[in-house]
């Protein structure tokens, strides 16, 4: 027999991307682009005031404003760890002076960006993170103690997502599912949490009228950006009411003109000295076998 509820992705269907302003575009382009090794997307937001990064099917936005750190950490899947961490080594002359660091455990790179950003680079893993070769699979986000339980409640009662909890060696989490291959996790943290400061995530739901209904009916929307789209930013435990945690979401509709948008993302390992045709382009999924 079959166990059906492993197929099951809940309400959540997309997440989208990591919302968090920098205040130089340029650093942000040595560190996501050259470092890192991703792509700005080539069409939307080519200016010299915001930069989208494209990640696999997820992006990094970055609004040009007094910087905004993500109070946790941002996990992405890369092709090559050997070749991250050339990446990194050349561009740190340039990040020299900001907040920008990096180590290697294993098969994991930890990074901070310019600004304070943590993110945690894995090799591609198919029994963790599925078919993903380049991506972001989760996003982890660090909050108070005592508060895993309401939370998970929020997001199955308010947002009908798929919530499951767990333990490893970092401690008991609360992952969210936020479609195929993606997640929020949410760890509690004895560490003081830092003023919230606007980042933001964006997801898309199936049932977009249903949530925003259960979100009315607790005063939690406080934007009606169009048709399509609608934001909230306190979690609340919906058997007291209190607010227990704040992360804005950007919530979108499955009819929204750039749901499931297909993005480019480039080889960074193709460069003009090390050249071969036909090889510009990364995939983000695993081949077939």
């Amino acid at each position: 027999m079959f166990d059906r509820t492993t197929q099951d992705i809940g309400n959540i269907v997309e997440f989208g991307h990591v919302n968090v302003r920098v205040p130089d575009q340029r650093l942000a382009v040595i560190f996501y682009v050259t470092g890192l090794g991703l792509t700005r997307d080539p069409y939307l937001l080519t200016g010299v005031d915001n930069a989208w990064i494209n990640v696999g099917t997820c992006q990094f936005h970055l609004p040009e404003a007094p910087a905004q750190v993500l109070r946790g950490t941002t996990g992405l899947v890369l092709p090559s760890l050997d070749m991250l961490m050339g990446r990194l080594e050349r561009v740190a002359p340039m990040l020299a002076g900001t907040l920008f660091s990096f180590a290697r455990d294993g098969e994991v790179v930890n990074v901070t960006c310019p600004w304070g950003n943590r993110i945690r680079v894995h090799a591609p893993d198919a029994a963790r993170f599925g078919p993903i070769v380049l991506g972001m699979p989760y996003v982890e986000i660090d909050v108070a103690p005592g508060t895993l339980e309401g939370i998970g409640r929020f997001y199955t009662e308010v947002l009908a997502a798929a919530v499951t909890r767990g333990t490893d060696a970092a401690g008991a989490f609360l992952r969210v599912s936020t479609g195929l291959n993606g997640s929020l996790v949410y760890r509690e943290t004895a560490r003081d949490l830092p003023p919230y400061d606007g980042h933001h995530v964006q997801i898309t739901v199936a049932d977009f009228s249903g949530v925003h209904r259960r979100l009315l009916e607790r005063g939690l929307v406080f934007e009606e950006s169009d048709a399509s789209q609608y934001r909230f930013k306190d979690i609340i435990d919906p058997r007291s009411g209190a607010v227990i945690a704040t992360l804005e979401h950007e919530v979108r509709s499955m009819r929204h003109p750039m749901y499931a948008r297909r993005f480019v993302n480039r080889n960074p390992d193709v460069t003009n000295l090390f050249y071969a045709t036909g090889h510009e382009a990364a995939l983000w999924h695993m081949p077939p076998h």
